[in-house]
């Protein structure tokens, strides 16, 4: 097992930075997530570990050696593509054992860890065809499969579920993080997709116009982001964040009265400061149901009602901004109806309206 080591780096072209001045470690034998909007260098970065593009300055390392100038062929790291990549003109077979192929390894050799890595991909009955005669799953079973039998120290994955239906993804998820724990190797996963981020990475680093805004694990990211950009991306459906102002020990925040949250003091809030304050879905509920020391009542219009099984979204307009919520399948609101809710103040997330970064506990 081997350790991705980034020191410093970062990518240009011409003028234009894409990548700043980045660090970031990836522990031996971990799932790490790269996850961010479009444009965020997520795939430039991967490219770069790969050696499919250059590093403008700093070093890349992978198990203490440093790959930063290497050629992609001498890095010993294998990509997955969002694209399969497979050769049209060859069989699974030949797909699956051409890096080997190209690396002189024995026929017999080649042959039993094709058949290994088929049995354990569940494509044994598919080496004989070519890709066109494969479905989307199954051409993204190769890819993993031609990755998986060059045994390299690091794999790496370029958005690889993009291309599939929405069941094949759940699926293929699921058998990616499974090959994982029983390979135990080093990988990295690129991603705009941040349900994928949360259920598959060890980690998460969470990046946004080539910065790194927050490395953790699922549940950090979730329950503690240390930005509004970080709050607003981890979650679905995303936190709200409302406009409030600190008053005399309490908190004047858009469409509630004003309220003294738990954690109030901790935060150091200064009277007269700008607070973005960040409430997640399942904090709001029917009326009645929390502690009266801990509810803020707010009232908004229905814009919008997505029932999914056992709950509803429902997300209220409260003047120029949105509150997400998640409710009973009992509840059931009308569309343009005026609907009064609860919010858990213990749950508030406080953030800095000048900086964004979060403020207090």
């Amino acid at each position: 097992m081997a350790g991705v080591v980034l020191q410093n780096v970062s990518k240009r072209f011409g003028t234009h930075e894409v990548i700043r001045a980045l660090d970031l470690e990836v522990q031996n034998g971990e799932l790490m997530v790269l996850v961010g909007p479009s444009g965020c260098g997520k795939s430039t970065l991967l490219r770069m570990i790969a050696g499919l593009e250059e590093v403008s300055s700093g070093r890349i390392l992978v198990d203490q050696r440093d790959i930063t100038d290497l050629s992609p062929a001498t890095r010993d790291v294998a990509m997955v593509f969002q694209s399969y990549a497979l050769y049209p003109h060859m069989t699974v077979r030949q797909n699956l054992e051409f890096g080997l192929r190209m690396r002189g390894v024995p026929r017999t050799e080649r042959s039993q860890a094709v058949d290994r890595v088929a049995m354990m991909l569940e494509i044994q009955d598919l080496l004989q065809r070519k890709p066109r005669q494969l479905s989307g799953g199954q051409r993204q079973r190769v890819a993993l499969g031609r990755a998986i039998v060059r045994q390299p120290a690091v794999f790496l994955f370029d958005e690889p579920l993009s291309n599939l239906d929405a069941r094949l993804r759940t699926q293929t998820r699921v058998e990616i993080a499974r090959l994982q724990r029983e390979l135990g190797t080093t990988s990295i996963y690129v991603t705009h997709d941040q349900v994928e981020a949360m259920t598959l990475g060890h980690r998460i680093a969470v990046l946004t116009e080539g910065r790194l805004e927050q490395v953790g694990t699922p549940s950090e990211l979730y329950e503690r982001p240390t930005t509004v950009f970080v709050a607003s991306f981890i979650g679905s459906p995303p936190m709200a964040l409302l406009p409030a102002r600190a008053i005399d020990g309490k908190l004047e925040i858009v469409g509630l009265k004003a309220v003294v949250p738990p954690r109030f003091d901790d935060a150091g809030l200064r009277r007269g400061q700008g607070v973005t304050v960040g409430i997640r879905p399942e904090s709001v509920r029917e009326v009645g149901l929390l502690p009266q020391d801990r509810a803020a009542r707010v009232e908004g219009e229905v814009e919008v009602v997505e029932p999914l099984g056992a709950h509803n979204h429902v997300q209220l307009r409260i003047g120029d901004h949105r509150l997400a919520a998640m409710l009973p399948a009992s509840c059931r609101p009308r569309l343009g109806e005026v609907l009064a809710l609860e919010i858990d103040v213990a749950a508030f997330h406080f953030f800095d309206e000048a900086t964004g970064r979060r403020l207090g506990m």
